[in-house]
């Protein structure tokens, strides 16, 4: 999961990009983002912790659970029901 804060020149970026579509004809934010680095600069953050990918089913999931037995209002109740889950299967 990614998060950016741009700069209104983004939109150039991506208007003259737009002419070099990718092959699927699709055109990226990362292409942008990459040119803008070439030209001025962008600025990172680099994150510590750990990293779920929820674009993808198992990934979501995972991060859900995690976040649920974080919450100290949830946990007991996940804990029991995946304890019972897992058993069965």
């Amino acid at each position: 999961m990614g998060r950016y804060v741009l700069t209104p020149d983004i939109f150039d970026e991506l208007e003259n990009l737009s002419a070099k579509l990718a092959p699927n004809k699709e055109l990226y934010l990362t292409d942008g983002i990459a040119r803008l680095a070439e030209l001025s600069g962008v600025y990172a953050y680099e994150f510590e912790g750990r990293r779920y990918d929820v674009g993808d089913k198992t990934g979501y999931m995972q991060a859900s659970v995690d976040c649920a037995l974080r919450d100290e209002n949830v946990r007991d109740k996940l804990i029991v029901y995946l304890k019972e889950t897992v058993l069965k299967n």
